[in-house]
């Protein structure tokens, strides 16, 4: 197999995401290969142990490592300016590997309590049962952020867009807090996308992706990454990793990286979509409380125009007098999905599917409400998705 990968460190960002990382094999192929197999042979015992002791390049073991996935990671390693990185099997796999490798009984860790349902169970159920303490505060509010950052602090956790109430983290500000204490912050970038938000520009030392979201973009691979310093990766997150095992596979794999390829012009006309339907919906009768960061109405449009290129493809809103269920189910070309970020339109109902576990109080604590409703805007003609809700609302008091 030709090891010898070109350099495309100097080239512009889509042309890294059309080709960073790519490894051709002896047959020369156009489209990067699959490779669909869980070890490797060694040419002598020699060599076995000179891999094994780190002493000679070469794969060991798929879950330890894979030419594909390693196509993966150097290419949103390549997007992202970032030194290393790990794919993982999934979202909250990324999540919640990219605390539990540094984390330790005794350590602190502070997030703002607006998360995915999932990662507010990982601080508010999970974290506290191996003694690491957690903060969940109000994201948005920087004195918040002072007032429990800390010598004891190990790590911050960043959301930034959240889901579903769209609050808009200070990366830079939180950044600077955290560091003063050599605190690790990690941002889940997941609603960015790494198109719209680079948080390692403004401070970040670690960013969590579900691949699964707008990276794949099409409703076909689970996976996730883990990207960081050469530092943390050697420290913590690859020792961590290869021996609990918590790997993507070389096909889904391989979608992400094919996904990489074309997520930029997605991106874009996912948050033209978005935004032409959160100003419809802003705009009508039956709705209340539209919120899109792209929106000048949103209380934090200031700092998402500066953290993030444009809005993304999510939006948030209301439906008045109780209506959410007969909204969601009048709808005929967005699919009832909780996932995100696909080329097809989808609408969940956040109370009772993506947050339902943290709990009534939870959620109101949250601002979820049960007449709240999440779009992930699609690809589709964006006059078809706004008739078809315009239609929808005509149907319902």
């Amino acid at each position: 197999m030709n090891r010898n990968k070109k350099n495309y460190q100097n080239y512009r960002k889509q042309t890294q995401r059309v080709r960073g990382g790519l490894i051709r094999s002896e047959f020369g192929e156009t489209s990067e290969a699959i490779f669909m197999n869980s070890g490797y042979v060694f040419e002598s015992a020699e060599e076995a142990k000179a891999r094994f002791a780190g002493e000679r390049d070469g794969y060991l073991y798929s879950r330890y490592g894979n030419p594909t996935v390693s196509t993966f990671e150097d290419r949103l390693s390549l997007n992202e300016n970032a030194e290393a990185c790990f794919a993982t099997s999934s979202g909250m796999a990324a999540v919640f590997n990219s605390l539990m490798c540094c984390l330790n009984n005794g350590d602190e860790v502070v997030s703002s309590w607006s998360l995915f349902g999932s990662c507010y169970h990982i601080f508010d159920q999970i974290l506290p049962r191996f003694g690491i303490k957690t903060h969940l505060i109000d994201g948005t509010n920087l004195e918040e952020w002072d007032r429990h950052i800390n010598k004891k602090t190990k790590c911050v956790f960043i959301e930034t867009p959240s889901n579903p109430t769209m609050e808009i983290i200070d990366i830079e500000a939180v950044s600077k807090i955290a560091h003063q204490y050599n605190a690790l912050v990690i941002v889940d970038n997941i609603f960015a996308s790494p198109i719209l938000q680079k948080p390692f520009e403004w401070g970040a030392d670690v960013v969590v992706y579900s691949g699964t979201k707008h990276i794949d973009g099409q409703g076909r691979s689970i996976g996730g990454a883990i990207l960081s310093s050469k530092d943390y990766y050697e420290e913590f997150l690859k020792p961590f990793l290869r021996h609990t095992g918590p790997t993507i596979s070389p096909f889904n794999a391989w979608i992400l990286l094919k996904g990489l390829e074309t997520l930029e012009y997605r991106m874009q006309q996912h948050c033209y979509n978005a935004l032409k339907v959160a100003k419809y919906l802003f705009d009508h009768s039956k709705i209340e409380n539209t919120i899109y960061p792209g929106l000048n109405n949103h209380p934090q449009f200031d700092l998402a125009t500066k953290q993030m290129i444009k809005g993304g493809s999510v939006v948030t809103f209301s439906v008045k007098n109780d209506n959410a269920f007969n909204f969601i189910n009048g709808l005929n070309l967005f699919d009832i999905s909780n996932n995100l970020g696909d080329t097809k339109s989808l609408v969940t109902h956040p109370a009772t599917t993506t947050h339902r576990i943290i709990g009534e109080e939870g959620r109101k604590k949250l601002k979820i409400s049960n007449n709240m409703v999440r779009l992930s805007v699609g690809l589709e003609d964006v006059e078809d998705l706004i008739e078809d809700i315009d239609n929808t609302l005509k149907l319902i008091k």
